[in-house]
């Protein structure tokens, strides 16, 4: 919005040209969205708390959450606030790259917000059942998927219109050029091609993945939103690589115009990030809930597909790798052992993760400052990644 003013007013005041550069937009968003959320943060909370959406905490969890019981929740509506207005401020609203990455963000916002609403204002324990949460993952998901499988590879929304329509008339066996392959990071000429399907199942499961993992490590003080800033400031790094001729050949990485506007997205995500974990650090004033954290999760997989580092998001986002992971052994083992022999036996004390943790005798902060420089040392590692190849 204000790029198209900037540019207007740079034809009679050249200063103004300055704002044509993608790295001072995207500083600029992301103290934008950093202000909006310090600022309206108290607002946000103290109508949460007139509302009575507190958090429900669970029973069988370790016992010092009970205190959190009441705490105000849906705060990730802030997060998406934030997000919105930057990004709507400082990003080209002709890319279509910055719609895409918006609108499942927010989409994924939205199934988050009604789970959240059932949860706590109409006191369902349940919310949004599994299979109806997951099936809105999924349309959302799939629709995104089908689209990036041809917007990676087109200039324009005619174009993509343009190849999906060749898609369906081939019998959907077209091919996607080599930028859509599946990039295997430390190697220079390793990639793999996905085909048009594989593309798509690709897609699928790194958004409708990366939104649950992060669902799931959001369990304590400012566990998953630190994270999520580092994770989302490293695939800004990403996009702006991808979306510059120059730095993409140099850096043997595939040139994906209209990439390095994500890096404005970025910015907002990682100031509104910042700004919310103010009020989420422990002792924590509000939860982000799944509004928050399903449509963060939701944007991290997108720019990752878009900018074609699916394995490095894997990487830089270990923590919440390694927290999904946790419960999907921990469930499977114990459905094996009550089979085999009646009772469910468990391999972690409680999953996800970091209860395991807890219950081993760390301190919540412990545990959560642990994770951060964990994530750090990924995130570093994730980016390693730009020149060792």
């Amino acid at each position: 919005m204000l790029l198209a003013l900037f540019q207007w007013l740079s034809k009679d005041v050249h200063v103004f040209n300055a704002f044509s550069y993608i790295t001072l937009r995207a500083v600029l968003a992301t103290m934008t969205s950093l202000v909006i959320g310090l600022l309206f943060g108290p607002l946000v909370i103290r109508r949460l708390t007139q509302m009575k959406i507190g958090q429900a905490v669970r029973t069988d969890g370790p016992q010092s959450h009970l205190v959190k019981s009441g705490t105000p929740t849906m705060g990730g509506a802030l997060i998406l606030i934030a997000i919105g207005i930057s990004t709507l401020l400082w990003a080209d609203l002709t890319n279509r790259f910055v719609w895409v990455v918006l609108l499942v963000t927010l989409g994924y916002g939205w199934i988050g917000w009604v789970d959240d609403y059932r949860k706590v204002v109409n006191r369902d324990p349940k919310g949004m059942s599994s299979r109806q949460k997951f099936f809105w993952q999924s349309v959302i998901g799939l629709i995104a998927a089908i689209y990036l499988a041809f917007a990676v590879s087109a200039v324009s929304n005619s174009q993509v219109l343009s190849l999906f329509i060749e898609w369906v008339q081939s019998g959907f066996n077209l091919d996607l050029p080599p930028k859509a392959d599946l990039i295997v990071p430390f190697f220079k000429n390793v990639a793999y091609p996905l085909g048009t399907i594989g593309f798509i199942l690709l897609t699928y499961f790194v958004i409708v993945g990366t939104s649950n993992a992060v669902n799931l490590t959001d369990g304590l003080d400012g566990l998953a939103i630190m994270p999520t800033v580092m994770v989302g400031v490293g695939l800004g790094i990403f996009a702006y690589v991808v979306g510059r001729v120059d730095y993409s050949h140099y850096l043997l990485f595939p040139y994906i115009p209209g990439a390095s506007e994500l890096m404005v997205f970025c910015g907002s995500l990682a100031g509104a990030g910042l700004a919310f974990l103010w009020y989420n650090a422990h002792p924590a004033q509000v939860f982000m809930g799944d509004v928050g954290a399903l449509s963060l999760g939701g944007a991290l997989g997108t720019v990752a597909v878009i900018t074609r580092q699916e394995i490095v998001l894997f990487i830089m986002g270990g923590v919440f790798v390694a927290e999904t992971l946790s419960v999907m052994i921990q469930v499977g083992y114990f459905k094996y052992t009550k089979r085999k022999y009646g009772v469910g036996r468990r391999i972690f004390l409680m999953a996800p993760l970091h209860h395991h943790f807890e219950q081993s005798g760390w301190k919540e902060t412990q545990v959560v400052v642990r994770f951060w420089i964990i994530s750090m040392m990924l995130v570093l590692f994730g980016l390693s990644t730009l020149k060792l190849r």
